[in-house]
Order: C-alpha cells, then structure tokens, then sequence
C-alpha cells in the first residue's frame, strides 16, 4: 500500500521541513497552501520549489476556507493520514487582525476536521502552541495543566481548537494529536520571527528591538526536532480506551492526545542574542523596550511525555541550531 499523506500549509516554515521528512521517508506528499502575504510570498514558493525537486510532491493552492477542494483531494487520493499545519500564526498579529484567525484557524480547522471525518482519517495531527499556557505560572508547562488562560487571541483559537479535536475524537471516535510547539527555529525560518530578525538587523548595522528590557526566557526549539517527531508520531494514533480520563486536560476515553514539542530548556533572550553576535563576529545594536502587549515573560516544556511515547524528544543546542540558520541565511539571500 502507497504511503499518502496531506501536509497543510506545506509553504510554511515547519510544513516545508515536515514535508521534507517525509518524502525522504518515502511518503508521496500532497501538500497545501494559500500561500498569503503575511509575510514574504516569494520565501513560501521557493520552499515549494524545492519539495518538488522530488516527484512524490503534489502541491496545490488551497485556501483552508475551502472545504470542497480540500475534501475533493482528500477523497480523491484515498489520503488517510493527515498532519495540519496552515494557521494565521504570529502573537502580535493577532491583536490588530483578529478576523484572520477566525478564518484560518476556527473555521479552517473546522474543515479540516470534517474532512478528516468524512474521509476515515487514520490519524490527524495537528498544530497547537506553547501560547495556549498563557498566564499560567506553572514551568515547566506540563500537558495537563489547565491552560484556560491564553494572553494573546492566537493562543485562544489554538486552544480552541484543542477542545474541538476532543469533541470530534469523542463524537466520530476520530484519532487526534494536537502538537503545542514551543518557539520553533531553523532554517528557511519566518521573516517576522526573532532569530531572522536579529540576524537580517545585525547584519545590516540596524538596531533589534528588545522587549521587556530582555527579562524573557524562551523554551527554543530547533525544527528539524519538530519534523522527526512528527514522523515518529504518525503511526502512533491515540486509542479508545475504557477508563475516564476527562480530569486530565491533555488526555481523554477518546482517541485524543496533547503533546508538548519543546527543547525542555531555559533560553535567556539576551543568552541568545550573544550567540548570534558570537556567530556572526559583530556586535548588535540594542534598543531595549518595555514588554509587548500580548507578549509572556517565561516558557519552558515538560516533553517527558512525547519522549515517552516515541523514545525522542528535541535536544538540538542553541548554539547549533542558530550556527545552521545563519548558514542558511547568508546562502539564501547570496543568490
């Protein structure tokens, strides 16, 4: 039997590496895009360019919101397994366009699902975040904390869709692991992110914004660590089980699982920020500021849990994965 799966937003920046795994696993991947401006479109088609490099790549433009063209693919190519990844990402963004994250990650996901449902999905994995922890003062974050408190609106609909994943594993018995990324890295990384940021500022003697006069600790995660889990996770679908679990937030009697994917390390902003002048050999121009609306000071995973169920869990260094990132940088953007 074909391995076929469907990757979502597989122009973004962990669906790009997500799909890269795969095909190397021997996967045929379909992948879908809206392939919006938010940030850089043309970043998002050079990814692609590259997935189709391998012949076992499809890839069509397909906006969440349309549930018949995704269905259509789905059914179509007898796709039982399916890892969700497109979202309108982005804390800050969040607080002056909310209406994009109804769209994508509410009504998106609700197609997502019912897809899933109508075409006995085997497995749907999908993206959550670090962000849903929001104002809980509990670190490391462990899986069953409440989470009933995100600070930001995109941190609200990712929990959203956490509680809607249960209510489809419990009603259709559909297998559903929801994956809470905690602050993902790595080459071929997001524009409006830090370590992009910082090395596109440094690099051209502009100053870097740093907020809360750089007292944030960060829980950095390297993506290639993101996509191997993800593998592994594949063929590891949640089962039915007869004990009540409905006490625990993170697990239930249905088919359904909440993983934290984090480094389980404590990253100090400016500890990261000296990494990258001691990388690129020059120094950063600093502009500290107060913290950012939306913004939390601390996040820190408990990955015990997925380590546990696939016998690995992200432990690349900082200083590796910030080495791999500048490396890419500097050859992107010589062409």
């Amino acid at each position: 039997m074909k391995k076929k799966i469907l990757v979502t937003g597989s122009a973004g920046f962990i669906g790009y590496h997500v799909s890269k795994k795969l095909l190397e696993a021997g996967w045929s991947v379909f992948g879908i895009d809206n392939l919006n401006s938010y940030y850089s479109v043309q970043i998002k088609k050079n990814r692609i360019r590259e997935l189709t490099k391998n012949v076992k790549f499809k890839f069509k433009k397909i906006d969440l919101i349309n549930y018949k063209k995704i269905y259509k693919l789905v059914s179509a190519n007898n796709i039982k397994i399916i890892v969700h990844l497109a979202a309108q990402a982005g804390v800050r963004y969040s607080i002056t366009n909310p209406m994009a994250y109804v769209k994508s990650n509410l009504i998106g996901f609700t197609n997502i699902l019912e897809v899933s449902r109508r075409c006995n999905c085997k497995h749907l994995i999908y993206a959550s975040t670090s962000s849903v922890y929001g104002a809980s003062i509990n670190s490391p974050y462990k899986e069953n904390n409440i989470a009933s408190h995100p600070v930001a609106f995109y941190g609200a609909t990712k929990r959203s869709n956490e509680l809607m994943a249960h209510s489809y594993s419990y009603m259709y018995k559909l297998p559903t692991t929801g994956l809470r990324f905690f602050t993902v890295y790595g080459p071929w990384g997001r524009p409006d992110m830090s370590l992009f940021i910082f090395v596109k500022n440094i690099l051209n003697n502009k100053p870097i914004n740093i907020f809360n006069r750089g007292d944030h600790t960060r829980d950095f995660t390297y993506v290639e660590d993101v996509s191997e889990s993800i593998k592994r996770l594949i063929n590891k679908p949640p089962k039915i089980t007869k004990k009540n679990k409905f006490d625990n937030p993170s697990t239930s009697s249905a088919p359904y699982r909440i993983l934290n994917i984090g480094n389980s390390k404590k990253i100090n902003l400016m500890q990261y920020v000296r990494t990258i002048e001691e990388i690129l050999k020059k120094k950063a121009k600093i502009k500290f500021l107060p913290m950012q609306k939306g913004d939390i000071k601390s996040t820190l995973a408990n990955n015990l849990k997925v380590k546990k169920l696939i016998n690995f869990s992200p432990n690349t260094k900082i200083g590796f994965g910030i080495k791999k990132f500048i490396n890419w940088y500097l050859n992107y953007f010589k062409k």
